[in-house]
């Protein structure tokens, strides 16, 4: 870890990217926003990295406690630093990018095109009937054989999301003696001809269990994210469904927006 002195120095010397602007518009807050933001953005700051302290941005950019309070409390706010009661500042891990709710890749591809290494635990597969809300969403009749995967997903040795796996038994009964350990699902399917054309997914707010606390290394009650996926192959047969809990604080949710009646680019639905 940075000491302090060490990290104020380099903000102190960053060509240019640690000055205030004192005959600008912009509120010293907002400038100072800026810089720091401008920090963390170019790996200056790395995640885990403590902040200077109160006092020492004073000191170095000439602005009040008051610019300060209120600059760190947005950034606290938005996730990008996070206040450790007697420790200090620091910076904030970086969050899982959500464009993994808009990609067809799966979690595991996604993680490793953002540079990260994706590891899953498998913490229980088996065959069994499905109930109704399977049934509904795979298009099958109640009670049909499923096979059924639940998986701990992590990030960089963090634990990031819990997903239970359903996936008709007649079309991918030989994945349920696959060792998924750190392998992707969607790769696996595509060994077996099946490939995925598209899907839809809805998200949800909801607090996390005691049963979700302990595997995601969180606290209950805390905010997570519930993704709901179904997915298709091209002849329009849903292949799986899936019911998944992200950390709400380690991921960020993005969406590309289009005007009525414009075709949608980038990332197909789902």
């Amino acid at each position: 870890m940075q000491d302090e002195a060490a990290v104020a120095l380099e903000l102190r010397c960053d060509d240019g990217l640690g000055t205030i602007d004192r005959e600008g518009a912009l509120p010293y807050y907002h400038q100072l926003k800026a810089i720091m933001s401008r920090q963390i953005a170019s790996g200056r700051w790395q995640p885990g990295v403590q902040i200077p302290s109160e006092p020492e941005l004073c000191r170095l950019f000439g602005v009040s406690r008051t610019v300060v309070r209120q600059t760190l409390g947005e950034l606290e706010n938005e996730r990008v630093l996070i206040r450790r009661k007697g420790r200090g500042t620091f910076v904030a891990e970086r969050k899982v990018s959500g464009r993994l709710f808009q990609s067809l890749t799966g979690f595991h591809d996604d993680m490793l095109s953002q540079g990260r290494v994706p590891r899953t635990q498998v913490l229980a597969m088996s065959v069994e009937p499905a109930n109704d809300l399977v049934a509904t969403e795979l298009e099958i009749e109640p009670g049909e054989k499923v096979v059924r995967i639940d998986r701990l997903r992590s990030v960089d040795t963090e634990p990031m999301l819990l997903v239970t796996t359903w996936l008709p038994h007649d079309l991918c009964h030989e994945l349920a003696v696959v060792d998924l350990t750190d392998r992707s699902l969607y790769q696996e399917l595509a060994k077996l001809g099946l490939h995925i054309q598209h899907g839809r997914r809805t998200v949800e707010a909801i607090q996390a269990t005691a049963a979700d606390a302990a595997e995601l290394a969180v606290k209950r009650g805390d905010p997570l994210l519930f993704i709901r996926s179904v997915t298709y192959l091209p002849n329009g047969r849903a292949v799986e469904y899936y019911e998944a809990k992200h950390r709400g604080d380690r991921t960020s949710l993005e969406v590309d927006l289009v005007r009525s009646g414009d075709p949608v680019s980038g990332a197909r639905p789902g």
